[in-house]
């Protein structure tokens, strides 16, 4: 999805325990990532920065939607409480045993995601992803 700034200025920044500049910085690169390599991992940061953003999501086929929880697939805008929830359900789904097949499939989702609700909301570890000091686009 290509971004613009009216996507960045629309980012809630009660949806963050992070600057919403650094947010901003990671999203962009998760989705040239994701646009790159097509990859589990970068999709699992993508769809969490999509949702916490309030984002309308824009398919290349010209299709809208809202973005949704990535693991609960929780419609409606993020909000506190819904944030928090899906932490819990994604850290659960995390340990769960055994993998579910269709998780098994994804390889790096679940954790990417882990990993970027940690840091974005739980101010836990550092960003999911490395973010380029300069990042065209």
């Amino acid at each position: 999805m290509e971004l613009t700034g009216r996507d960045f200025d629309k980012i809630p920044p009660r949806n963050l325990h992070v600057p919403v500049v650094d947010f901003a910085r990671l999203w962009l690169a998760a989705e040239q990532r994701y646009d790159a390599e097509r990859s589990w991992a970068a999709l699992g940061v993508v769809d969490v920065c999509r949702w916490l953003a309030c984002a309308t999501v824009r398919l290349e086929t010209g299709r809208t939607f809202l973005a949704y929880a990535p693991v609960t697939e929780r419609t409606g805008l993020a909000h506190e409480e819904t944030i928090q929830a899906e932490c819990v359900a994604a850290e659960v789904l995390l340990f769960r045993r055994p993998v579910p097949a269709w998780l098994a499939e994804r390889p790096g989702w679940l954790e990417s995601i882990v990993l970027a609700l940690g840091w974005a909301w739980q101010r836990s570890g550092t960003a999911p992803m490395e973010v380029p000091a300069h990042i065209p686009g």
